[in-house]
């Protein structure tokens, strides 16, 4: 989910995906899709065996897949004769294999476990939660893959986007950054395994203390790294990053906790459930599995987290510059949009106001 993260958190793409035309055709985007998929549903359950888990997911992976190969066209608004001498199979393979079916089962995944959370079960009543998982895949699949069409587009007409977010520059960071980040992942698994164990010196066992303790945890670790990598720092005590994250307003750490930080947490924790649950049909937890569990989703935030205050930091050096606080929620850009404001250049100090 590191592209859904980057398409709102760096300025120079968020600014593409928000503008009110690419807005106006995403809300299409995402509809039709939804709809012909409930139509398809509605009657392909007399025939398909959706209570079996295996064979939702990969229901849910080959119609996001179709369906990111349909909405990357639209967003790319070019004959696909073009887009594949333009594009490359290399990116119309990560397009349709990544964000569309792999993503797509992910998203399946924590639909399920979060409606078992909740207290509805797939395997006891497999019909509402399978065809939510299917349109929820759908639909943000759709609006993603109409997004980095439109992004590649723009590239491609000359517009400039110092970073996409296919994950090329995270691993470039990776080669180049090893000393500065690998702290923080480090941290960051070692703060996600502790916050998943919590539960196990319980009476009583449950996944609600953990998920609550990992995706609190993730939130924070998430929003530390991020202020590390704007300053290209480790986690010392004297590095510029706590100088940074002392100086910033409460408000503006809360919003950049609680989105990305503690929602992609949750997420990702949540599809590791939904996996043990649901594919490998355990219904007993496993102390070693969730602490694992914390221990991935604590080290792949900090990275991530790291990651894109790294790119926050590239793009203000080359003059993509917007406050913080317009960044972190998907319904702020849109607001601001249609006040005009989403043009001004802000200081880079993320804790000015707007």
């Amino acid at each position: 989910m590191l592209h859904r993260m980057a398409l709102r958190v760096l300025p120079s793409l968020s600014l593409a995906v928000t503008e009110e035309s690419v807005r106006k055709r995403k809300r299409l985007v995402m509809l039709v899709p939804g709809a012909v998929v409930f139509l398809a549903y509605r009657m392909a359950k007399h025939v398909v065996p959706f209570a079996d888990p295996l064979v939702l997911l990969a229901v849910s992976g080959l119609v996001s897949l179709v369906t990111a190969l349909a909405t990357y066209r639209v967003g790319r608004s070019d004959p696909w004769r073009t887009i594949i001498r333009e594009d490359g199979s290399r990116m119309l393979g990560w397009v349709l294999l990544w964000v569309g079916a792999v993503y797509g089962m992910q998203l399946s995944l924590l639909v399920l476990a979060l409606l078992w959370v909740v207290g509805y079960n797939y395997l006891s009543h497999p019909d509402g939660p399978a065809m939510m998982a299917i349109m929820v895949a759908c639909t943000s699949v759709a609006r993603d893959a109409f997004e980095i069409g439109h992004v590649r587009r723009s590239a491609v007409q000359g517009r400039s986007f110092p970073t996409f977010p296919d994950g090329a520059a995270l691993r470039a960071m990776i080669r180049s950054r090893a000393t500065s980040v690998g702290p923080w992942v480090g941290i960051g698994a070692v703060t996600g395994a502790l916050a998943a164990s919590l539960d196990f010196v319980m009476t009583e066992r449950s996944v609600i203390v953990p998920l609550l303790a990992v995706s609190l945890s993730g939130g924070m670790i998430t929003l530390c790294a991020y202020w590390g990598g704007m300053t290209e720092q480790a986690p010392t005590p004297t590095s510029l990053w706590a100088a940074r994250l002392a100086a910033t307003k409460m408000s503006e750490l809360f919003k950049y906790w609680w989105w990305p930080g503690l929602a992609f947490s949750s997420t990702y924790y949540l599809a590791a459930v939904g996996i043990w649950l649901f594919v490998f049909k355990f219904s007993s937890m496993v102390p070693i599995y969730f602490v694992g569990i914390g221990a991935l989703v604590g080290g792949l935030m900090a990275l991530y987290g790291y990651y894109l205050g790294h790119r926050r930091l590239v793009e203000e050096q080359e003059g993509h510059r917007l406050n913080e606080a317009l960044l972190r929620c998907p319904f702020v850009m849109g607001i601001l949009g249609k006040t005009n404001q989403v043009g001004r250049a802000m200081p880079t100090a993320p804790g000015s106001k707007v």
